[in-house]
């Protein structure tokens, strides 16, 4: 990802996922799509979302937002960049409401900043490559313990929410 959003905003970072997919599309049509993602089509993230304790009606960009997500920055056609801040180890989350610009100097101890980005880079041969990274950083070493082992049990499941994601966007982009 070249001068990605996310890099801005989470330039250091404990904890990262990323994913990518190619579509035959447009960059604008696959921009469009991510935007307008709609997850409560998909069986498995409702499920994984169910049993997380998490809603599983309106998973999309509007839910996420009411969720606790905030949109710090996007570059149309090209990058979204949505974070989160709060303790994602405990059954509540403890999520954070905050403006954009108190994501990067927050440092509050006991919490976990995460940034989310859809990345499109147009491919020389027609296709897009839409990419899905996810950053952690917790605020201290504790947190940062704590937020470990829960990912090591919530990881491989985020991860799958992430391969799903990107396929329904690239369903709908390519559809």
């Amino acid at each position: 990802m070249k001068n990605a959003l996310i890099d801005d905003y989470a330039p250091e970072y404990d904890v990262a996922s990323r994913h990518h997919v190619d579509v035959r599309a447009t960059p604008e049509v696959v921009y469009d799509a991510a935007r307008r993602l709609d997850l409560s089509r998909s069986g498995l993230i409702r499920t994984l979302f169910r049993l997380r304790g998490l809603p599983t009606r309106r998973l999309n960009l509007e839910g996420f937002l009411k969720m606790g997500f905030v949109l710090l920055d996007e570059k149309p056609q090209q990058e979204l960049l949505l974070g989160l801040i709060g303790r994602f180890w405990t059954p509540t989350g403890h999520l954070q409401r905050f403006e954009p610009a108190a994501f990067r100097p927050f440092d509050q101890p006991g919490f976990a900043k995460a940034t989310w980005t859809f990345y499109i880079d147009p491919q020389p041969d027609g296709i897009v490559r839409l990419s899905t990274e996810t950053r952690v950083q917790c605020t201290d070493a504790a947190s940062l313990r704590r937020f470990r082992r829960y990912w090591r049990i919530v990881g491989p499941f985020s991860g799958l929410i992430r391969k799903e994601m990107l396929r329904v966007i690239k369903q709908e982009a390519e559809g």
